[in-house]
């Protein structure tokens, strides 16, 4: 069983850039995969929710997998994301990650319709007893209960290659020392939405975030800053990444066209094509987003960080 892939601080989800035909532009994928690791990030994910997977088709799917490992070439783990309510489905795309070199396979907990801790423990069960690599479940329930403490316990030890559980919600930071304690460290908690709530958490023990690319390098030395008892440092740069958060993440649709909108300020993105069906935004908004951008630039220049580290 594969035992080298280590999350240790920002797992950076990576957008699609499509051109204005609404086609992926595949070009573009390189400078994407460049700023995450010149950012710091530890891996990044895709195709995600944060890269539009549900506007994908199958065969798009997997090539952007298959792209970002080959310009990759070993720099960053990539992390396969293969979403599907069908367990047949993810498994069939779980395998064909694998076969094109990702490090580590992504899935959602399926919840279309509502399914018990038994029915996920067996779809969980025939996706793990069909791969080889790592698996990190993303459970984003909003105004629902995720999965339990005991759950991923459980998942845990009838198949240790599950490594990593990813949460969306907030007033965690119990369930991560409960998930901590069922698993003896086993299973790694990352937090979502934006990484929101990785001030609060940082300091419990979790394995990082799972943020849009964009924050990445702010994002991460927020992280580093906290854990290691720095929290009014890191309270200093968080303060100034919040509002683009907040804002974003109104609506998954508007979130799309802030992160590319960010990455396009920064010099990674020509193009910050939305597929359709996509939210359309107001003057007002737009405006609002080029505020938030020029604020998050201008946190840049104050830490002497540089836009764009992968051009600099």
């Amino acid at each position: 069983m594969p035992d080298r892939f280590l999350i240790d601080g920002i797992v950076a989800v990576v957008p699609t850039p499509f051109t204005s035909e609404e086609a992926v532009d595949w070009a573009a994928i390189g400078g994407l995969i460049d700023f995450a690791c010149a950012c710091g990030a530890c891996a990044v994910c895709l195709p995600a929710y944060g890269s539009e997977f549900y506007k994908l088709s199958e065969a798009e799917r997997l090539r952007l997998v298959s792209e970002a490992v080959e310009v990759a070439r070993g720099r960053i783990p990539v992390v396969a994301q293969v979403n599907h309510p069908s367990a047949l489905r993810a498994v069939e795309a779980a395998r064909a990650c694998e076969d094109v070199g990702a490090a580590a396979i992504s899935t959602a907990v399926p919840r279309l319709f509502p399914l018990g801790e038994a029915d996920l423990m067996r779809y969980f069960s025939r996706l793990l007893e069909a791969i080889r690599l790592p698996l990190l479940v993303q459970d984003f329930n909003p105004g629902g209960p995720t999965v339990r403490a005991e759950f991923v316990g459980e998942l845990h030890r009838r198949y240790p290659h599950f490594r990593y559980v990813k949460l969306e919600e907030p007033r965690m930071a119990a369930k991560v020392a409960r998930i901590r304690e069922e698993t003896s460290d086993g299973v790694g908690v990352l937090t979502g939405w934006g990484g929101m709530y990785l001030l609060e958490l940082a300091e419990t023990g979790i394995a990082g975030a799972m943020p849009g690319l964009a924050l990445t390098d702010l994002l991460d030395r927020v992280f580093r800053l906290a854990r290691t008892g720095r929290k009014a440092e890191a309270a200093e740069i968080f303060e100034g990444v919040l509002p683009q958060i907040v804002f974003s993440l109104q609506n998954l649709e508007l979130y799309h066209h802030a992160e590319k909108s960010l990455l396009r300020a920064r010099g990674v993105l020509v193009e910050t094509h939305v597929r359709e069906a996509r939210l359309e935004l107001d003057p007002g908004e737009r405006a609002h987003l080029e505020f938030l951008n020029s604020r998050i630039l201008a946190l840049l220049e104050r830490l002497g960080l540089p836009r764009n580290p992968a051009a600099a």
